[in-house]
């Protein structure tokens, strides 16, 4: 008998909307592991300044020196046997990871928005890693691209569009945690 789903893998371009996604799965119960918390603690052991370019960059080295799962298996270490939603997903080698570590109790779920769409969200933000061009929102994008994003979004089992409204939006992730048998809407 095949084990049920307790592992939703979050992927998503930047600005796409995971953090309402995780934001809605906060309030459901569930519980939420941050991939970029572990890069995060890695530059700050480091006394490296937390932007965007450098956590970036301490990603990249860490992915190059210990194999591109390197996150996934700092994540998987974080995980029990709560149903448990991880944020920030970005390569096929983390998938494989999870999937192998967790079978079939692990689905990746994508979130989706259109460039300009993003780009909008990102400069509304007001955050210290918000691009403040329309050249550092698109090498952001090439970055996360080159760490292999897309085939993550485009194997994705399952896939959220995100143009709309908040509303709309924590719909359709009330709509497919039933369908995929995560906890109800509150």
């Amino acid at each position: 008998m095949e084990k049920p789903l307790r592992i939703i893998l979050i992927t998503g371009m930047p600005g796409s909307g995971k953090e309402e996604v995780i934001k809605t799965c906060r309030k459901k119960g569930m519980k939420i592991v941050r991939m970029g918390d572990f890069i995060r603690e890695e530059a700050s052991a480091r006394d490296i300044e937390l932007t965007d370019e450098n956590v970036g960059n301490v990603a990249q080295e860490m992915r190059e020196k210990h194999g591109f799962d390197i996150w996934a298996k700092r994540t998987i270490e974080a995980i029990d046997d709560q149903f448990t939603v991880v944020d920030g997903v970005r390569g096929r080698a983390e998938v494989l990871l999870f999937k192998k570590h967790f079978g079939n109790e692990a689905a990746v779920v994508a979130v989706h928005s259109s460039p300009k769409t993003r780009f909008r969200r990102l400069m509304g933000r007001k955050r210290d890693d918000a691009p403040k061009t329309i050249e550092d929102f698109e090498n952001r994008d090439l970055r996360e691209l080159h760490w292999g994003l897309g085939d993550v979004i485009a194997r994705a089992e399952y896939l959220i569009l995100n143009e709309s409204t908040l509303e709309a939006l924590e719909k359709r992730i009330n709509a497919l945690c039933e369908r995929i048998g995560g906890k109800k809407p509150a």
